[in-house]
Parts: structure tokens; C-alpha cells; sequence
């Protein structure tokens, strides 16, 4: 069991050899990702908690905003960009692991 905090920036939170989840908040204009960005080994489970902003998706554009799921599948490049005023806030989960608990990307998350 652990307590979320929702601070700032992105953070491994909890997770096992199976799955992983992490926290991410990004201020009014921030982006988390780009064209570089893309998981190898693991899917993405995207929630938004609050707060408004555009997912980039191998190249298509999604609106994200509360209550909204997301499957970013593995390879997907992708980009989230806070596109509000407020804080966008999200609960992440990768199956498997994608990231070491201090948040470095796991090699097999690595392009190849």
C-alpha cells in the first residue's frame, strides 16, 4: 500500500516484477515525452486525474481530461502536454516494469 502525493514531475510510486505505477503532474504549458519517447517492453496505462491537456500518439492528438483512460501500447511513441490552466495530474501503470524506482528507463524500455 502506499500514499500518492500528486507534487510535481513524474515518480515511480510502487510496483513489482509484473507491473509498475508512477505519478505524474505537469504544470500549465509542460510536456512529458516526445519523438523520442516510446516504451520497447512495456504498455502504458494512462489516467487523468485532473486537469486538461493533449496526448500525441504515434502522431494523432487526444484530448485528455478528467476521468479519461488512456493504453499507450508498447513501442507507441507519445508525448502528454498540459494544455490548462491547473495542474495536469495522472496515475500511470506499465505492465511490465518500464521505469527503476528513482525513475530511469529500464533498458528493455529503450529504442533498440
Amino acid at each position: 500500500m502506499k500514499n500518492l502525493a500528486f507534487e510535481s514531475g513524474f515518480r515511480v510510486v510502487l510496483g513489482n516484477e509484473s507491473s509498475q505505477a508512477a505519478e505524474m503532474v505537469l504544470p500549465h504549458g509542460d510536456t512529458e515525452g516526445g519523438p523520442e519517447n516510446r516504451h520497447r517492453g512495456a504498455d502504458q496505462w494512462l489516467y487523468v486525474l485532473s486537469g486538461t491537456g493533449i496526448a500525441t500518439v504515434n502522431g494523432k492528438r487526444y484530448d485528455l481530461h478528467q476521468d479519461v483512460l488512456m493504453l499507450i501500447e508498447r513501442g507507441d511513441e507519445h508525448e502528454i502536454r498540459n494544455t490548462g490552466d491547473d495542474l495536469l495530474r495522472t496515475l500511470n501503470f506499465y505492465v511490465p516494469p518500464a521505469y527503476t524506482i528513482s525513475g530511469e528507463e529500464l533498458p528493455r524500455g529503450r529504442d533498440s
